[in-house]
């Protein structure tokens, strides 16, 4: 019986590699395209669509790298793309949230969200 590909220590590393150089890849597109943004633009065209893992992130981070102080612009960039919008949307809202905190959303948004009290509680308690 043959063993997985896998479970070769040396297709391992390669296999890693890979998916390393996959991402700094994708982070050169994304430098580029910081360059001279483009806000008009789809993101899409600068860090590609998204359906994988690294261009999802690279996509995601240009949005909201437009819009740093502009949370809900940085948001309806994401969502608007032909690429993977939900996880740009969900990715670039991430980021956005992390660097402005939860003050940065519209109240009845948060208030909307499932065990809102408890995340709080959480948060300010990780804060802490």
């Amino acid at each position: 019986m043959r063993a997985h590909a896998l479970c070769d220590p040396g297709r391992r590393e390669a296999f890693i590699t890979r998916g390393w150089d996959d991402c700094l890849a994708a982070l050169d597109r994304l430098a580029t395209a910081l360059r001279s943004p483009e806000p008009e633009l789809d993101p899409c065209l600068a860090a590609g669509d998204g359906w994988i893992a690294e261009e999802a992130l690279a996509t995601a981070l240009l949005c909201f790298l437009m819009f740093p102080e502009e949370p809900l612009t940085a948001l309806r960039r994401a969502a608007c793309t032909r690429g993977d919008s939900d996880s740009f949307a969900c990715l670039t809202g991430a980021f956005a949230g992390a660097h402005l905190g939860a003050d940065a959303w519209p109240g009845a948004w948060a208030d909307g969200v499932e065990h809102h009290s408890d995340l709080m509680s959480f948060g300010a308690l990780w804060d802490a």
